[in-house]
């Protein structure tokens, strides 16, 4: 074997560097007082030295194919280290009033990212699960993190009960494949598959255990009681990066690998993207705990974001990349105002608890409020522009269900805004005469606002964004 390739995989390689020199960094400063800030420098440091890097890697491969990095997905791996900068930032509070276990949380937020990597740059369908796992193991730690918390252990539970049954759901559908074909390989698959039995059910099966992880209907049961337990910045990252990271492996697998059963997967898609949607927002109307109204939020944005999907080709891919980038500014900015209010208010998530909100903290009302507008696709912020795209991408294809999808999402749309507007409602609106107190938010909650509300503004307008993101291609 010629172990020089392990050159080829840079980005993965310094993420294993990071790693590491957290884990020292953590051992030489366990009696410092100041050890969860400095770990915390060291750690945004490494993410921002790592979404540069991004920038300069070209499209490999290592392995006789095992490794796979295409332009497509060095971009998703500079976006996904620029979101896990901006969850970095945002826990600092938080990571500090944990003391002692700052090191460990870290450490698991960058295993979780080199999971992610390993996933996404997968040629072959063993590296594949592995990177998967590498990704999912950590996670469920860093959901049960508040070990004194029941809701934690209980979040905790469930989700690595059900990742364990949506693996082994997929690792059937694999054999499945494996046995029709011989072989792992991505590009053999491709050229020997065939739409027979076998092989359709092996898809079924596969594309059952990724949607457990991106919380698709009728996947997603898991989602209300993890994203409630897990610690607000964990529930953040796990709604932006993780499903970022398998929405783009699914989308890129079932376009290069499933090829050519395209016409039983888009079928697929066009109902599991109309119940994820429908159901999400109407379950999230009926919410009253803010985090458990997030989590269906986020199941219905990853209806939206496997819209692109459909339309089987190079915008599609595009439009799914914008959206996640799009869509990790938004919700960011949402649960770093969840998080500093559950940080000064007692630990309360309830959407009573903003009843008033704006008369004493309207800044952080006006902020919560744009991130709201983009999510629910408002012009001007960049939600419209990244929904605009996955609806164009969507209908690509030119066959009539892919309109009456888009037309249901379209028609959800409108349903989004108004229980948006329910939390916008309470802020600014409904009366109560114990409002939350003003405060003042740290230092690094006001950058990690800043970064988001940034996004939201101008990556709608700054085409060079978009022409960045399309210019990958697959």
């Amino acid at each position: 074997m010629n172990y020089g390739q392990f050159l080829n995989m840079m980005p993965e390689a310094f993420l294993v560097l990071w790693l590491l020199i957290v884990f020292v960094a953590d051992f030489c400063l366990i009696k410092d007082e100041q050890k969860a800030k400095k770990l915390g420098l060291i750690t945004a440091g490494a993410l921002i030295c790592q979404t540069a890097l991004m920038f300069g890697v070209q499209p490999t491969e290592a392995f006789g194919g095992l490794y796979v990095a295409s332009a497509a997905v060095n971009v998703m791996k500079t976006i996904l280290a620029f979101g896990t900068l901006v969850v970095v930032i945002m826990a600092q509070s938080w990571v500090e009033s944990r003391k002692q276990l700052a090191g460990e949380f870290y450490m698991l937020v960058l295993s979780t990212l080199l999971g992610m990597y390993v996933m996404m740059s997968s040629g072959n369908f063993l590296l594949f699960f592995l990177g998967l796992e590498m990704a999912s193991v950590p996670m469920a730690c860093m959901v049960a993190f508040d070990k004194d918390r029941k809701n934690s252990a209980e979040g905790a539970a469930k989700y690595i009960l059900v990742a364990t049954f949506s693996s082994g759901v997929m690792l059937f559908g694999i054999s499945f494949i494996y046995a029709a074909t011989g072989t792992l390989y991505f590009d053999d698959v491709t050229a020997k598959l065939a739409a027979e039995p076998l092989c359709i059910m092996g898809l079924a099966f596969f594309f059952s255990g990724l949607g457990f992880k991106i919380s698709l209907v009728p996947f997603h049961f898991w989602t209300a009681d993890t994203y409630q337990g897990a610690p607000t910045p964990v529930t953040g990252y796990l709604s932006v990066i993780s499903k970022g990271a398998a929405a783009i492996t699914l989308c890129i697998i079932l376009m290069k690998v499933f090829q050519p059963m395209v016409e039983y997967w888009d079928y697929m898609l066009y109902i599991v993207i109309v119940l994820s949607i429908t159901v999400a927002n109407l379950f999230a109307i009926r919410q009253s705990e803010l985090k458990r109204f997030m989590a269906f939020s986020s199941i219905s944005q990853a209806g939206y974001i496997m819209l692109a999907v459909v339309g089987n080709n190079q915008l599609g891919v595009a439009a799914l990349t914008y959206y996640v980038l799009v869509y990790i500014v938004a919700n960011m900015a949402v649960f770093t105002v969840i998080n500093v209010v559950e940080q000064n208010n007692g630990g309360r998530t309830d959407m009573a608890a903003y009843n008033g909100f704006y008369q004493t903290n309207p800044k952080l009302s006006f902020l919560m409020t744009l991130a709201l507008f983009s999510l629910a696709g408002i012009p001007p912020f960049a939600g419209m522009f990244s929904k605009f795209f996955v609806f164009m991408a969507g209908v690509q294809n030119g066959e009539p269900m892919a309109y009456f999808v888009v037309f249901i999402a379209l028609v959800n749309t409108v349903v989004s805004l108004y229980y948006y507007l329910l939390i916008v409602k309470a802020m600014y609106i409904t009366k109560t005469d114990e409002p939350l107190p003003a405060f003042v938010s740290d230092a690094n909650t006001k950058v990690a606002l800043f970064i988001c509300t940034a996004g939201i503004a101008l990556f709608g307008v700054a085409s060079c964004i978009y022409e960045w993101i399309a210019a990958a291609g697959v």
